[in-house]
Formats: C-alpha cells, structure tokens, sequence
C-alpha cells in the first residue's frame, strides 16, 4: 500500500511574521506609491457635473394607457405604442448622432470668473490637460504622422456633420463622454448629465442641451402638421390672390355698366358675379383649412415637465486624488506582499 502523500501546510504566522521583518520595504514602497501617485492626479484638472431631469409627453398615450401603466409596474415600457417613432428610450440614441453633436457646438458659454466668453466648440479646443500627458500626446501624435500624408484641421462652428475633419471628430467624440443622456424605462424620465470644467459651463451647457433637446422633440412631433399648413397657407394665399383679382374684375364691369340695361351686359354681370362667389367660398374654405392646422401644430406640441432644473455645482465631482492615492497604496501593499510570500509558499501550491 502505498504511502499517502502529505498536503502542503502554509503556516500563517511564519507568513505574517515574514511581513513584518519586511515592513521597511512596506514603507519604502508606500513613500514612492505616494509621491508618484500624488504627482499624478494632482495635476489632473478638477471637473465639475451638473444635471437636468425632464418627463417628456409621449404621443399615443391614449392607446393603451391602461396596459402601458400595468406593463410599467413590472419594468416594462410600452412608450413605443401609437404612432410616434421617437419615444424617450430613445432619446440617448440621440445624443450619439454626429448632427445633433455638431448643433451643439454654437451654444454660448461663460466661464464662472467671466474670463472666458465663446462658443462651446472653442471651449473644447482650450481645455486644460494634464501637462505629464504632453510627452505622451506628442508621441502619438509623431507615430500617426508616419502613417497620416496631411492633417485635418477642424472648421469649427458650422462644420458639415456628414464630413467631419479629424480635429472635429475628435471634438465630437470627446463631447460623447461628457454629454450623456440617460432614460428610466420605469418612469420616461429622461436625465442629463454634462461635465464641464467650470461650473457655471456645465450648467449653461445642461440647460441649453435640454433645451435643444425639447425643441428637436418639437420640430419632430410637428413637422407632418407644419407641413400640411405651410401647404394650405400657400393654397389659401393664391386662392385670396384669385378673389381680388376677381373682386376687381367684377367691381370694374360694375362701375362701366352702371346705365346699361342690355341683356348681354346683365349675363356678363351674373357671370363675374358668380364667378367671384366661387372664389370667395374657395377662399374661405382654405382659410379654415388653414386655421385647423394651425390648431393640428398647437395639438401636436409635446409638453414638457422639468423634474429637476440645472444648478451651478458649489463642488467638484473629481478627480477623487484622496480615493485614489489610497487605492494605489492598497494596491502596491497587496502586490508588495504577494512577492514576499511567494518564496514561502511550498512548490506544491
């Protein structure tokens, strides 16, 4: 019968007694985690966020609202029902589009000390970087030159979303980690969230993208209605056009055939006559046309109810240094001691 193999043992106070003849590495280590920590997130620029809450109306709600509240119960949406095709789950599919980006680089913003008054796009390009990221920057920049014949230079405000230069898109997707859009199926409320790096910019930049938001929802919703009353409102403009043409045609016969008992001159009378009645009923039937659509745009509208208004943040939302120089100590302290133990630890293992 053979032997029975003995299992490997790790006594744990030779382990911890092994540590502790070790703290002066521990020490040693943790001084050079800090400082070189400390060297690095210290420089990182502060950023500040400031957030807007909104319940959008949604169109169709008539439809199965009954269910649509059961289904919301259990987590579920049915926003998508009726007839609109754009309902807040969408809404963050929005924020990714190149266009709706690039409308968004006109807005006017202002610094918190009044220093600095431009435009969203110049914002961007003057953001404060991290001066140990410059060399690496540089790098990068060189090694893509090897590649790249000629570099794209950004247009700036005004810029063609179909075709973007290279700084541009860089901008752009730059502003889709800073501008992010945020739906609760539960509820519909739509949440945005903007990180600036002064307060009083993320807050302008929160109020107005929301604001954007609400106007493309507008457009949206009314532009079938718009549509149909530019279209009765060119259609009533030519047919009122066609009444005092026939106004004046009538009123001239009436005032050169004052003494004239002629029958011909009478028939021709009834003619214009008749002729003017038609396109006054014309006339008026366009008009009401036109005043239903008016009253289609308004129905259209959606509403808006702002849940939470953007503030100027009085604190900045990071970068945490104090968290994270204590994860790196936490860290170095855990690889440091891994590699004291490790020549402990019986081959077995």
């Amino acid at each position: 019968m053979e032997k029975e193999k003995k299992k490997p043992v790790i006594d744990v106070r030779e382990i911890i007694a092994s540590l502790w003849k070790k703290k002066w590495l521990f020490v040693k280590v943790w001084c050079i985690v800090l400082v070189l920590s400390a060297l690095w997130i210290f420089p990182q620029p502060r950023y500040y966020t400031a957030e807007v809450s909104l319940a959008p109306e949604t169109a169709g709600t008539e439809v199965g609202g009954g269910l649509a509240g059961i289904a919301a119960q259990f987590g579920f949406n049915l926003g998508g029902s009726g007839n609109d095709a754009f309902y807040p789950v969408l809404y963050p599919e929005l924020f990714s589009s190149p266009a709706f980006l690039v409308s968004l680089w006109d807005i006017q913003v202002e610094t918190l000390d009044g220093e600095t008054k431009c435009d969203y796009y110049t914002y961007l390009k003057n953001q404060k970087k991290n001066p140990y990221t410059v060399p690496f920057k540089a790098v990068k920049r060189w090694v893509r030159s090897l590649f790249v014949t000629k570099k794209q230079t950004g247009t700036g405000v005004g810029a063609s979303a179909f075709q973007l230069s290279e700084d541009d898109y860089g901008l752009m997707m730059t502003m889709q980690e800073k501008i992010i859009c945020k739906n609760d199926k539960k509820t519909d409320v739509t949440t945005i969230v903007v990180e600036a790096q002064d307060p009083l910019v993320c807050a302008l930049m929160a109020d107005s993208v929301r604001s954007r938001l609400q106007k493309f929802l507008i457009d949206y919703r009314t532009s079938k209605a718009r549509l149909d009353l530019a279209y009765y409102q060119a259609l009533s403009d030519s047919a009122f056009t066609e009444y005092q043409i026939s106004m004046k045609l009538y009123n001239d016969y009436c005032d050169t055939h004052k003494n004239i008992i002629q029958q011909s001159s009478q028939s021709q009378k009834d003619v214009l006559a008749s002729d003017l009645e038609m396109k006054k009923t014309t006339y008026q039937a366009y008009q009401a046309q036109v005043q239903a659509m008016r009253s289609k745009v308004q129905e259209k509208t959606p509403a808006f109810t702002t849940l939470k208004s953007a503030t100027v943040p009085v604190k900045p939302d990071g970068p945490k240094r104090v968290i994270f120089i204590l994860a790196m100590l936490f860290l170095s302290t855990i690889v440091t001691g891994v590699c004291v133990c490790k020549k402990m630890l019986p081959a077995e293992i």
